[in-house]
């Protein structure tokens, strides 16, 4: 999202009393009914507050560090950044957006298994510490060109490997090899790092063996001499405040028995759609419309049949906001704007589509809709890791609006954790929103 880095201001659009963020989809919807129809974003603050406290109430003992790859919002990071989280960095870019918000470097993670010079030099240059290494050529390039490095060794996990026929990271069978190697060329490695994805079913088992593997890691670098204190478990929460429960409730037994807090250990994950998914909602407009009808004997009845399918076009598509679904995500059917379904409503199976025409673009395959017209609107919820980095670049339009709301009670909480108008936020400039 850092299209939007060159506005001068943000404008979040304070709610008062019983406004809600249905109503603020429905104002813009009447601006973009009197302009151009263009699809917009609305992001609540707030919700990225209340997913901080979430995680502080499950999980205290684990630190947040955000990966800026799920959504790289100059407000997300600034609010982010205010609330002490911190950052995973995945190249110069994200490092230097990072630092722009007054992020400290020792609480930057330069992540990605290979890692261009450049962006290794400029690490060294900021003072960027830590980052992630899973090869031994990856290591000597970061011997060589930053030195004072303190090394993460990416470990691969069987729920990891199960997912991606490629597997990142390195086996628990080569560490020693990996940790001597750094040993030789003088780099300091001070813990590991390994990722559980949210589809894994047996979390229980995914983490036993994950947390027991990297113990193992840690005496091997305790044997060698070096200080090892920092465990990632990495990303995998879906946002869900269940599924984070069963993650705390997969990992409590276990980092008491191997990792327990006497032991100086710092222990820290990348929550990344944890915290934003649920924060951004995606408007978008039905702007063609076909009716399918296959007709076909019922040789039970001896009648004939007809089968009614309705295809929606919409002014973006996998080219755009929903980029996810070219990577095999599935798109959850969207909500009606301003649209309540009786029960004696008839629905008829539809699929919505981009505007490209091209086959690929189909954003949901089969949902059941009431029938819809050309100019209504659609809502797609949890858009906040819609699988691009850039919001300028989300849009097949020019200009793709993005609306920025907090509630007045989630501003005050915002303000009482440090995120105030006398620290970088305030270029933002309040607008109060009226129904």
């Amino acid at each position: 999202m850092k299209g939007f880095a060159d506005k001068p201001n943000y404008i979040i659009e304070l709610l008062e009393g019983s406004v809600t963020l249905e109503d603020v989809i429905d104002g813009h919807i009447c601006e973009q009914t009197v302009m151009e129809k263009s699809a917009f974003v609305v992001g609540d603050l707030g919700a990225l507050m209340q997913q901080h406290a979430c995680w502080q109430s499950v999980v205290p003992q684990v630190l947040p560090y955000y990966p800026v790859k799920c959504n790289s919002s100059p407000v997300v990071i600034e609010v982010l950044a205010s609330l002490g989280l911190g950052f995973v960095c995945a190249n110069k870019a994200e490092v230097s957006l990072v630092l722009e918000h007054g992020v400290p470097p020792e609480n930057i993670i330069l992540s990605s298994g290979f890692k261009q010079l450049a962006h290794i030099k400029y690490a060294a240059k900021n003072n960027i510490q830590h980052l992630v290494c899973e090869n031994e050529a990856e290591l000597s390039k970061i011997a060589r060109l930053h030195p004072n490095a303190k090394l993460l060794l990416q470990l691969t996990t069987e729920a990891q490997a199960a997912e991606n026929s490629m597997a990142f990271g390195f086996s628990l069978k080569n560490c020693r090899h990996l940790l001597e190697k750094a040993k030789d060329l003088g780099i300091d490695v001070v813990g590991a790092s390994f990722h559980i994805p949210s589809s894994c079913e047996d979390l229980q088992q995914a983490y036993t063996h994950a947390l027991s593997d990297a113990r193992c890691v840690f005496d091997m670098g305790l044997d060698l001499g070096f200080n090892m204190n920092i465990l990632d478990i990495g990303g995998g929460f879906t946002g869900s405040e269940y599924q984070l429960k069963q993650v705390e409730s997969a990992i409590r037994t276990l980092l008491d028995a191997y990792f327990p807090q006497l032991s100086g250990v710092q222990v820290l994950a990348q929550p990344g759609s944890f915290y934003v998914a649920s924060a951004f909602s995606l408007a978008v407009n039905i702007i063609g419309k076909k009716i399918k009808t296959q007709s076909w004997n019922c040789l039970s009845q001896g009648e004939k049949r007809e089968d009614t399918e309705f295809l929606y076009y919409m002014n973006e598509g996998v080219y755009g906001p929903f980029s996810h679904k070219l990577l095999g995500n599935t798109i959850a059917a969207p909500s009606l704007h301003k649209h309540a379904l009786c029960a004696e409503e008839a629905v008829y199976p539809s699929s919505l589509w981009g505007p490209s025409l091209d086959q690929l673009d189909q954003v949901v395959e089969h949902c059941l809709l009431p029938e819809l017209n050309v100019g209504d609107w659609l809502i797609f919820s949890n858009m906040g890791t819609c699988g691009l980095e850039d919001l300028s670049c989300l849009s097949s339009s020019i200009d793709f609006p993005v609306y920025y709301i907090i509630s007045t009670s989630d501003w005050y909480k915002m303000e009482e954790a440090g995120v105030a108008l006398n620290n970088p936020i305030k270029n933002f400039s309040m607008l109060q929103y009226s129904a």
